[in-house]
């Protein structure tokens, strides 16, 4: 699959915004799954200062900063994508769970020590033996990693009810989990939470899941949205991405943007600015195949 991916941002505000500075994560990742064949970032007002850089996990950042008053701000990615089919492992062929955690503990290498790094609790992501006994009701001994993994995902999808009333972005992950409520954030944060507190490397996914509306109507322009799911380390299989949301081994459909530990690292918009009273955010994603 390609796609055309335009990505909006408007801020509006109350008073005069005499100064910002901003950092975006909305440039598509290049990996073995996908190709960002072009992207671009435009500014409204057109900022005085703007630079690109990498992070520290691999994702694209631009900073831009604004030192002219303004009242509203415009900020869109325009991206082009193409998506390359991957055949997943037949999941009762793969290794058991418990061979792939204690190789995380033995690999001391730096490849190895970049994946452990993912098994550990993060800002939005705690670990706990409360979260450690509901995986393993999927996580049972000996079993395929795979197996397991599509088990646990099926059951966050059903336990937990998308909610977009039920929390925000600073929901703490057990109380998304006593509620059984929230949308795809929180649903990726659980599982991840899950499958750290049994040991395994688990790391937070933004990117976007192109939509089909139902009984034929037709696509609305900018009714597409950011979507999250996760990714874990099976191995000598590599990493494999699951979505708790719907309930699915990602594909053609998705688009992976970025990764890190949690949704802190990777949010698409971040930074600060000065006066401006009170102010409005609207966020249009449109997904068109190509």
């Amino acid at each position: 699959m390609k796609y055309k991916v335009t990505h909006t941002t408007t801020y509006e505000y109350s008073a005069n915004v005499p100064l910002c500075q901003n950092e975006t994560r909305l440039a598509p990742r290049n990996d073995a799954g996908q190709t960002c064949e072009y992207h671009r970032l435009a500014v409204h007002p057109k900022p005085g200062e703007m630079t690109k850089r990498t992070d520290y996990f691999g994702n694209t950042v631009n900073q831009f900063s604004l030192s002219t008053g303004h009242r509203s701000l415009r900020v869109t990615a325009i991206s082009r994508i193409r998506i390359h089919p991957s055949v997943s492992p037949l999941p009762g062929t793969t290794p058991p769970w418990e061979q792939v955690r204690d190789g995380l503990n033995q690999n001391r290498t730096r490849v190895g020590l970049d994946i452990y790094q993912f098994a550990f609790a993060s800002p939005h992501v705690e670990c706990n033996q409360e979260l450690a006994r509901y995986a393993t009701e999927s996580f049972t001994p000996g079993r395929p990693i795979l197996e397991a993994l599509i088990e646990l995902t099926k059951r966050i999808y059903t336990d937990v009810v998308y909610d977009t009333q039920a929390t925000t972005v600073s929901t703490p992950v057990m109380e998304v989990f006593q509620h059984r409520r929230g949308v795809c954030q929180d649903m990726a944060h659980l599982q991840i939470a899950c499958l750290r507190s049994i040991g395994l490397a688990a790391r937070y996914v933004s990117g976007y899941l192109r939509t089909v509306p139902l009984d034929g109507a037709p696509r609305l322009v900018g009714a597409d949205a950011s979507h999250a799911w996760l990714s874990l380390y099976c191995g000598t299989l590599g990493w494999i991405d699951v979505d708790p949301t719907n309930n699915v081994l990602p594909g053609v459909d998705h688009i992976t943007v970025a990764w890190g530990r949690d949704y802190s690292d990777v949010c698409p918009i971040s930074g600060m600015f000065v006066g401006g009273g009170r102010h409005k955010l609207t966020v249009a994603v449109n997904v068109m195949p190509m």
